[in-house]
């Protein structure tokens, strides 16, 4: 927290009075003050649709499901495929989030990472599940991401949504710990939850 801007014992957030419109914020706006300094760069947020959303605290669920997976996948990353763990993808000039995971093609390059070239965005869910599932599944269908998966880290289920269609995706199906997730992309890295070793 930026003190010499923020007294220490203002809240972070603000529940907007209904009715009431906020300032939309851009995502160039947002860089800004980050690197002036204003925002720190560890502070943890997205920015959907021109609002800034904290992110919700992690648990041990989560950093053990994003850890193992981590590894599980950089060990069997197949030729032309990449992944990168909580980068901020870009979405539109107002929208920016930071999955656990997003996969792209090689050939397109991170630096070129967005709603068209973005293969799979995994969210690893612990206390921000309903969130993930709801409001977050919508935006990753609205920018056309082609697949998400929700992996419930305390259960290991996997909510799988494919085939984007307006604020929803057609085809929604949910993953047993007992089955494999595979991915069409890259069979190579397909994962059964429930053997998964965790960290």
């Amino acid at each position: 927290m930026n003190q010499q801007f923020r007294p220490p014992t203002l809240p972070m957030t603000t529940t907007g009075a209904e009715g009431l419109q906020r300032r939309r914020w851009t995502v160039a706006e947002i860089e800004a003050m980050v690197e002036a300094g204003i925002i720190p760069e560890d502070e943890r947020f997205e920015l959907i649709e021109g609002e800034v959303v904290p992110m919700s605290p992690k648990g041990i669920h989560h950093e053990q499901m994003k850890a193992s997976l981590n590894i599980y996948w950089a060990q069997r990353l197949p030729e032309g495929i990449r992944f990168a763990q909580e980068t901020t993808f870009r979405m539109s000039a107002d929208t920016y989030v930071e999955p656990d995971f997003v996969f792209w093609r090689s050939t397109d390059g991170l630096a070129n990472l967005g709603p068209r070239t973005a293969l799979l965005a995994v969210e690893v869910a612990d206390s921000s599940l309903g969130f993930d599932l709801g409001h977050k599944a919508r935006l990753y269908a609205n920018f056309a991401i082609p697949i998400v998966w929700v992996i419930d880290a305390k259960r290991r289920i996997t909510y799988v949504f494919e085939q984007p269609s307006g604020d929803d995706y057609a085809r929604k199906s949910k993953v047993s710990p007992k089955k494999s997730l595979v991915a069409s992309f890259a069979p190579e890295l397909a994962v059964c939850l429930g053997e998964l070793t965790l960290v």
